[in-house]
């Protein structure tokens, strides 16, 4: 709001006398909040099973399985799923192998950490998932096999700049079929 300087601001304080009880209840509230918050962080689970064993993780050539790949890969699918997640549903994946879109080319030794996108190099996901009720029990569980032969040919997909936007793809993908309402 804009002061006029025609017009004086008016300033109301009041004093508000905390009591113990009024703090606890307060507190209260806010714990209860953040539980909330977490319960809903903790709708969706994901593990990775033998992660260094996987077909293509990496973000170098001859490097090892990278850890920020994997965990931008469960940040993706958390939020991909706890959209379409029922109240009180919990869903469990654990990869079990991850072969990223492209792959990386040998043949010049100043590009061994760049990843080339070709349509010979498919992204490829293997997961095994468990959806829960709000009690527990089981309303859907299963491997999974994720590939996507013509992922370089949809011409929906928007952001292919993004990094591992194919592979984030393919899991949206899944969501959407798995989860459908």
């Amino acid at each position: 709001m804009a002061q006029s300087p025609d017009r004086p601001v008016i300033l109301i304080t009041m004093k508000i006398h905390l009591t113990p009880s009024l703090l606890m209840a307060a507190a209260l509230v806010a714990c209860s909040a953040l539980m909330a918050e977490d319960a809903k962080k903790e709708s969706v689970s994901v593990a990775f099973h033998e992660s260094d064993k996987f077909t293509d993780a990496r973000s170098s050539f001859g490097g090892e399985t990278d850890k920020h790949y994997l965990d931008t890969l469960a940040t993706h699918l958390k939020k991909s799923a706890e959209r379409r997640l029922a109240p009180g549903q919990k869903l469990e994946v654990t990869f079990t192998d991850i072969d990223l879109a492209g792959d990386f080319v040998p043949t010049n030794a100043n590009a061994h950490d760049v990843r080339v996108i070709r349509d010979i190099w498919i992204p490829r996901q293997k997961l095994t998932f468990r959806l829960l009720d709000e009690q527990g029990q089981v309303i859907k569980e299963g491997e999974r096999r994720l590939t996507d032969l013509n992922f370089m040919n949809n011409p929906g997909l928007i952001g292919r700049s993004e990094p591992l936007f194919y592979d984030k793809a393919l899991l949206t993908d899944w969501i959407a079929k798995e989860l459908k309402s």
